[in-house]
């Protein structure tokens, strides 16, 4: 089952999270099959690729809680449902 996920990068104290499609086997820092898009907690910024994002979703990937409550601030469901 592919997971879109967060993969944490970045220093100490000064985190920030790549959201990738990977396999729910693999490890959190292990190679995703493709990046989906950026978040920084600190900042709030968020950029995603969303028609990447969207095409996942469709294929039946399953998002974790945090990543599903980004989307969900970025309204990106609707774009499935559409």
């Amino acid at each position: 089952m592919i997971k879109l996920r967060l993969k944490r990068y970045g220093k100490k104290r000064e985190v920030s999270y790549r959201i990738v499609a990977t396999q729910s086997t693999s490890r959190r820092q292990g190679r995703p099959l493709e990046e989906l898009g950026f978040y920084n907690p600190r900042t709030d910024e968020t950029r995603l690729n969303v028609p990447a994002i969207v095409k996942r979703l469709k294929e039946g990937a399953q998002p974790t809680e945090t990543v599903r409550n980004i989307l969900t601030k970025a309204k990106v469901f609707e774009q499935v449902n559409a």
